[in-house]
């Protein structure tokens, strides 16, 4: 529940998080947080000290809190920590958390030892600056005795309604209180050092004060230490030895940045509920991640059921209690699929499939999903980004049908698998692009396949170039389309070959540019792996080391785009061990180019599954063959059951394209059967 970090003062959209790396100033220390996400929330219940009296300059470009310069070699960062210096070399910040607990230490130095040190408690103040809703409409702030204070602050951003129950309580006894709803100033005298304990709760008060109760005996030092060991437990889920210490730094960056999200959403002594679901993105490779070393994947996906089942809506966008409906899609149907026909532990099929079944009544605002059964696809003249709509919705389809299949619901299964084929709809033969159909029957005219508009027309965050090949879960029906695996390989090269220019208006999203393929975009996640389908795999290891190489860096701008609560870093991860899962329910991992010399990976079924690239190089980027528990393996793919059984996986590398896999290209990929 809590990720207590620095506000800045907003600027704009690239301060999603509340923090810029560019920003020279803080705004105080918020409780929540998101990270990395394209629209703002959190930043809540911010704290702000002040030697002597609180008479700071007054922020600006739309903060509303009260803001300080600092330098940024003042900053200590590390997982579980961090720490910076204020005003001049006087005030000392240190701050570590529990899941439920932020602790902060404030200390002044000796310059400053006959000033009093105080806090703000500004609930007025978050990390919005995207200035399009109301913000704060009320809050609360209640002096409990000398050392607590408890409240709460609603407010209308990205989540409406939203109500956080905050309880802090202070090492030293608060002397007085100033200030004026929504924000305070609490004066503890002259203390040279004052702690805070910072708890909070999407439920009330007295959920916020059970959690800061069940460590009352904790100090900062004994939650620091506690803080840096389940983060180096985590992060040691996987064993990784990349071709150089740069690849290293970038993968367990990657890693870290996998866990931030989902977080608790329940109070202690409850059961473990989840929040923070940026589904579009994250079921593509972040939460098939979680069901192979996450021992929390299965509450992830119980938390998204019981959303389903309390709401009668299957989640979207699902942020602190409120559904955002934010992007297309409803995949919090693929990642409960993919855990339930993956066995995730403690996930119910039969309960995951009576929410699922229920995808094709879903009601999305403004979703045209009424429009699949009456005439079979969404009309671009009634359904604003009706082409990025359908294919995310036959994603979603084919999901459905695999859960059906796999238990014995046949007539279900075949209803949804006639609908994933509904992006057949879009395709244009004559010019090789997904296109949106009007209710005439006609593709939309004209057409340039580059032409892309923020937040409208028939593409979202992306144009016909990156959208044509979200196809995942049919491959070798795309193919097909196409006339069969030559023209298919010529549209896939022309795509990194394409002028990567855009037009005015096209949307900040399109980024991380190889002539049109744009990485920084999660619908492209997949594509450069396409080529393994039609025989030339080699490509995409050619590909997937450009992108490694050129769009993950060890720099403070080192992700190409919205890192998108892990999605983002989720994908270098499955990449840089060597395969990724191209369409998650389908239960296989397909073979890229590994930038490891050896892996291991340490599966919440307690084995190990073990990856040697003998030969690796910046130079020997191609597969040349592969042995699977030391007998051969002539596919280009690997099971989901065969990696969690546990073993080794060898890859031999050399400098020279190979034919490796294309003998087994014509045959489908393998699925997920449950038992």
């Amino acid at each position: 529940m809590i990720s207590v970090g620095p506000n800045n003062i907003s600027e704009g959209w690239d301060w999603c998080s509340g923090y810029h790396d560019s920003e020279h100033t803080i705004a105080g220390f918020a409780q929540t947080h998101l990270s990395g996400t394209g629209v703002t929330d959190l930043g809540e219940i911010v704290l702000m000290p002040y030697i002597g009296q609180p008479s700071f300059v007054k922020g600006t470009a739309g903060s509303d809190g009260f803001a300080v310069a600092f330098d940024k070699n003042d900053e200590i960062v590390r997982p579980g920590y961090y720490e910076v210096t204020l005003m001049n070399d006087t005030l000392s910040v240190m701050l570590t958390a529990s899941e439920r607990v932020a602790y902060h230490r404030y200390q002044k130095s000796s310059a400053a030892a006959d000033k009093d040190l105080g806090l703000i408690l500004d609930l007025k103040s978050s990390a919005r600056s995207l200035l399009f809703r109301q913000g704060l409409q009320e809050a609360e702030f209640r002096q409990l005795d000398q050392n607590t204070v408890v409240g709460y602050r609603k407010s209308d951003e990205w989540a409406r309604d939203h109500m956080v129950y905050y309880a802090a309580r202070f090492s030293q006894p608060i002397v007085s209180v100033s200030g004026e709803n929504p924000v305070y100033a609490i004066s503890f005298g002259n203390e040279e050092i004052v702690e805070a304990r910072v708890s909070v709760s999407y439920d009330s008060v007295e959920g916020a004060l059970a959690n800061l109760k069940t460590e009352r005996e904790q100090s900062f030092e004994d939650a620091l230490a506690t803080a840096e060991e389940k983060w180096i437990t985590e992060l040691s889920k996987i064993e990784f030895k990349g071709l150089d210490a740069k690849i290293d730094t970038i993968f367990y960056t990657s890693l870290y940045h996998t866990a931030f999200a989902p977080q608790l959403f329940s109070d202690a002594g409850q059961p473990d509920e989840y929040t923070i679901f940026s589904t579009w993105d994250t079921y593509r490779a972040a939460h098939p991640l979680y069901n192979i070393i996450d021992e929390r994947a299965g509450d992830y996906v119980n938390s998204l059921i019981r959303i389903s089942e309390e709401s009668g809506r299957l989640p979207v966008w699902h942020l602190a209690g409120y559904e955002t409906d934010c992007m297309v899609g409803v995949h919090s149907v693929p990642i409960i699929v993919d855990a339930a026909l993956k066995g995730v532990e403690g996930v119910d099929a039969e309960r995951a499939f009576t929410q699922v079944r229920k995808f094709a009544q879903q009601q999305v605002p403004d979703g045209g999903l009424e429009f699949i059964d009456k005439i079979g696809y969404l009309p671009a003249d009634k359904v604003n980004w009706s082409v990025s709509r359908a294919l995310e919705y036959c994603i979603d389809d084919d999901a459905v049908a695999r859960l059906a299949q796999a238990l014995g619901d046949t007539e279900t299964a075949d209803y949804y698998f006639d609908r994933s084929k509904n992006y057949r709809h879009y395709f244009d033969p004559v010019t090789g692009y997904m296109r949106g159909k009007l209710s005439d029957g006609t593709f939309r005219e004209p057409y340039d396949p580059s032409f892309s508009l923020h937040e409208e027309a028939d593409y979202v965050e992306g144009n016909g170039w990156q959208y044509t090949w979200l196809v995942p879960h049919d491959p070798h029906g795309l193919i097909s389309l196409f006339g069969g695996e030559e023209p298919f390989l010529r549209q896939l090269d022309a795509l990194f070959l394409a002028d990567e220019t855009l037009n005015e208006g096209a949307s900040a999203d399109i980024t991380g540019m190889i002539g049109q393929y744009a990485h920084g975009n999660e619908p492209s996640h997949h594509t450069l792996y396409l080529y393994a389908y039609a025989g030339q795999q080699y490509k995409t290891a050619e590909k997937v080391r450009e992108v490694c190489r050129e769009f993950y860096t060890t720099e403070p701008d080192g992700l190409i785009g919205n890192e998108d609560c892990g999605q983002m870093s989720a994908w270098y991860v499955f990449t840089t061990l060597g395969f990724y899962p191209v369409h998650p329910t389908a239960g296989v991992y397909v073979f890229g180019s590994p930038l490891c010399h050896e892996a291991v990976i340490h599966t919440v079924d307690g084995t190990d599954f073990k990856i040697v690239a003998r030969n690796n190089s910046d130079e020997n980027i191609y597969i040349q063959s592969v042995t699977l528990n030391g007998k051969p393996y002539d596919r280009s793919w690997i099971s989901h059951e065969d990696l969690m059984k546990g073993g080794e996986l060898v890859f031999e590398m050399g400098d020279e394209p190979s034919d490796f896999g294309s003998s087994t290209r014509s045959r489908p990929f393998a699925e997920m059967i449950i038992e």
